[in-house]
């Protein structure tokens, strides 16, 4: 997320009421998480496991709660609770906005839409020209989306990320400030559900298509040109590059990336990274000749051991 105007270090401080060390004056101009950080923003890190990272990272200011020595250039906010802190900052800068109607408000729309009247368009939408948006379909605050998009019955682009950090009282949800991106061509089936980003965007590239009761987690990015068949389910944090083609029910853990050209077959679970242009299969997918010479090894032997 970008401020909307730069803020010293010293101003961030005093917002978040922590101390600091490093340049009073260094400018900042977002917040975000570690896997997106560019120069000028703030993080958050709360687990030794992370310091490091989070320290070397692009980051112009880490919230931290532990004291350590400021990297040079960079600055430090300690916090007892940095997700905390994270969250009061991320409210003050991008504070929730209310739904009064249906209406689109606040709205950039294109020529040659055509939007249902049982849509409903949040703040700061922007929308391009020659779209389709059909009945019911919800279209969250700062969602941006190309040419030529169609978006069919009930689906909803902006939902909060699933984003939770356990506390002894229960589970504290971490506010998500990020937006959802559509890129030109893109076609979303009925029933979807594309989750913002927690401070940057949720991103579907040119030309893609989603069928039917397909979930895309908070800040996923899914390249040009692919084509998800219905049921499929990505978590948040997944990369998946250009002209893959995920068959239905495949599922994909947090934080893995999908190579160009990639095929997964139907009700494969991914859970690591896969090379550009191979075919998988199964749970955990595998390349797919791999993975068929396995299953058809265990039937010979489920077949033998039958026989006895």
């Amino acid at each position: 997320m970008k401020l909307d105007t730069p803020h010293t270090l010293a101003e961030i401080a005093a917002l978040a009421c922590c101390e600091f060390a490093g340049d009073a004056n260094l400018v900042l101009t977002g917040i975000n998480e570690i896997h997106r950080v560019e120069p000028g923003d703030i993080i958050f890190t709360d687990h030794p496991k992370y310091y490091a990272k989070s320290l070397q990272s692009a980051a112009s200011v880490v919230i931290i709660n532990q004291q350590v020595a400021c990297p040079q250039g960079k600055g430090l906010l300690f916090a007892d609770d940095p997700f905390a802190v994270y969250n009061r900052l991320t409210r003050h800068f991008c504070p929730p906005l209310p739904f009064t109607s249906a209406e689109a408000r606040q709205a950039v729309i294109g020529k040659g839409c055509h939007i249902h009247p049982s849509a409903v368009i949040g703040h700061n939408v922007t929308i391009g020209n020659d779209c389709i948006i059909h009945a019911g379909v919800v279209v969250g605050d700062r969602t941006q989306i190309g040419d030529r998009v169609i978006i069919h019955a009930n689906t909803v682009l902006g939902a909060d990320a699933f984003y939770y950090k356990g506390r002894p009282t229960g589970r504290e949800k971490m506010y998500s400030c990020g937006n959802v991106v559509l890129e030109d061509d893109v076609e979303i089936g009925a029933l979807c559900t594309v989750d913002r980003g927690v401070s940057a965007d949720t991103r579907i590239g040119a030309g893609t298509k989603l069928d039917n009761h397909v979930h895309i987690g908070h800040d996923t990015l899914v390249g040009r040109n692919c084509l998800f068949a219905a049921q499929v389910g990505l978590a948040g944090c997944v990369v998946v590059e250009d002209d893959v083609v995920l068959w239905g029910q495949v599922g994909v853990v947090s934080d893995v990336r999908s190579g160009k050209g990639s095929v997964v077959f139907g009700q494969s679970g991914v859970s690591k990274d896969l090379p550009a242009g191979h075919q998988y299969f199964g749970s955990p997918a595998e390349e797919a000749r791999t993975k068929y010479r396995e299953v058809a090894a265990l039937r010979k032997m489920a077949d033998s051991y039958s026989s006895r």
